[in-house]
């Protein structure tokens, strides 16, 4: 399956290969399971924004943080899974070149934006922790949105600097080896070994994304040490569950970008970094909502009362519409 992304300028259209199967009668079974998979992760990311906004028990900036990942989540997926599904059955499969480039902008960004965002949870677990009796006074709201609009900033730039970057490589082809427009298989249609654009990956791109990671995990020694010294059972059971959630997804996340980015692009393997690519796309941001729902007690507890809330007001609105209708009988 293949998109044209452009056949001789770079203007006229390029061609995706999708990838997801070479036989013509699984795409209707494969566009069910993704559309499927698709609604599940926009639904459970919306839900997980709507129950930390509006329940007064998760006011508190660990929650504000947990609300933009759901909202980088909807938006990773939105930008590759709807453009796979109308391709996956659909004879044309072009995209125009123009449109490959944004797509690669927002999804470089965006991807870049999850792993700042992780590392700012990860500072403000540290804080609840290691020094709970002033996390007030050091972890705020508007500490959390000055480090989020931080944070945007400056996967913005290095989104735009590969984009800018990779618009200046001549391309010997028109067949993208993906489902979506992704930096390694754009690189890998190169003429000419892209050395400019590997050494940006190996240096600025470790760098960029590299320094969160290297933040959580020093935060984590940091936790780590603390509770090894808690003596109290309930304070150990407490931070391990708040910490659990967040490693799980930590290491989810950055075991899909090593395997997809930190390497050359001549090492390119188009079955395993599809599938790959797949689970960090669409499997992920589809397990997040259950992992921090599931192994959080004040996520379910405001899932309770948001719903206990809807049943009620539905009742009562039953209730009203019987009373109105009886008054309008005797009437």
């Amino acid at each position: 399956m293949e998109y044209d992304l452009w056949p001789q300028k770079k203007t006229e259209g390029l061609n995706l290969l999708l990838g997801l199967s070479s036989r013509p009668e699984m795409q209707p079974i494969i566009f069910g399971v993704v559309l499927i998979m698709y609604l599940m992760t926009v639904l459970g990311n919306i839900l997980l924004v709507v129950v930390a906004c509006s329940d007064p028990v998760l006011q508190t900036p660990m929650y504000f943080l947990l609300s933009q990942l759901s909202i980088i989540d909807i938006s990773l997926t939105t930008i590759t899974v709807p453009q796979m599904l109308v391709h996956t059955l659909s004879v044309d499969r072009s995209i125009s070149y123009n449109c490959c480039m944004t797509q690669l902008f927002f999804f470089m960004a965006v991807g870049s934006m999850e792993v700042y965002l992780l590392g700012t949870m990860a500072y403000d677990r540290y804080v609840a922790i290691c020094d709970p009796l002033r996390y007030s006074a050091i972890v705020s709201h508007s500490l959390c949105l000055r480090i989020t609009l931080t944070s945007w900033v400056i996967v913005n730039l290095h989104s735009l600097l590969y984009s800018v970057l990779i618009t200046r490589l001549t391309f010997c082809g028109n067949q993208v080896t993906h489902f979506f427009c992704d930096i390694t298989p754009l690189l890998k249609l190169s003429c000419t070994r892209p050395v400019v654009n590997e050494m940006l990956i190996f240096t600025e791109g470790v760098v960029v994304v590299g320094s969160p990671f290297f933040f959580i995990w020093g935060s984590y020694v940091r936790i780590g040490i603390a509770i090894a010294h808690m003596h109290s059972f309930a304070a150990l059971r407490k931070a391990l569950s708040t910490c659990g959630s967040h490693i799980l997804v930590v290491l989810l996340l950055f075991g899909s970008l090593a395997r997809m980015y930190l390497k050359p692009s001549s090492s390119y393997d188009l079955d395993q970094d599809r599938q790959v690519a797949i689970f960090y796309t669409l499997i992920s941001p589809m397990l997040n909502p259950l992992i921090y729902s599931l192994r959080n007690q004040d996520v379910k507890g405001a899932l309770w009362r948001l719903f206990r809330k809807l049943h009620i007001s539905d009742w009562l609105s039953d209730k009203q519409r019987m009373r109105n209708k009886l008054m309008r009988t005797k009437g």
